[in-house]
């Protein structure tokens, strides 16, 4: 069961959730793809050769180069899915939520009523493919600024809207 169904207090209900681009977990599954790919087409070469894997051999040096570059892609695409599964962001009728963690949770929360300012960062990309980050600054010190999301204009908006009708109904 999610974090933010668990937290859910009484009469709260969830607004929106926010959700990872595509393209982040795209570049996970390219950075562990490619270099394996890569690595496999080299292996393959070197087992055709009559001396496979000599040390002067510079097909040899490309395949222990791919191997380098694959297990760089296994730590990437590990620690970018993990971030997929164990975060939650969202926002309620009565405050915004944020949990990540794999091992242990570390979560942020900000009552709606607390929120002062809500910002949108996007490079050129993201405002071609629809993400961003969000920052949510609160009364006092409070500011929690998500990881890369999918639409972070209309995560804004589920923001507002949740100020605007405390209830969650529109």
């Amino acid at each position: 069961m999610s974090y933010i169904l668990q937290s859910l207090g009484a009469g709260e209900t969830i607004i929106a959730r926010a959700k990872f681009h595509w393209l982040y977990t795209g570049a996970a599954w390219a950075a562990l793809l490619l270099p394996g790919a890569a690595l496999l087409y080299f292996l393959g070469w070197c087992a055709r050769r009559p001396e496979p894997f000599a040390m002067g051999d510079p097909v040899s040096w490309y395949a222990a180069l791919a191997g380098f570059f694959f297990l760089w892609g296994i730590v990437t695409f590990l620690k970018s899915m993990i971030t997929v599964w164990t975060t939650e962001i969202g926002v309620t009728s009565h405050r915004f939520v944020e949990k990540h963690g794999l091992f242990s949770t570390h979560s942020s929360e900000i009552a709606l009523p607390n929120i002062e300012g809500v910002k949108v960062n996007q490079n050129i990309l993201g405002r071609i493919f629809g993400f961003g980050t969000v920052k949510i600054e609160g009364t006092g010190v409070d500011a929690v600024t998500t990881p890369t999301i999918a639409d972070p204009v209309g995560f804004v908006r589920a923001i507002q809207t949740a100020k605007e009708h405390p209830s969650g109904k529109v």
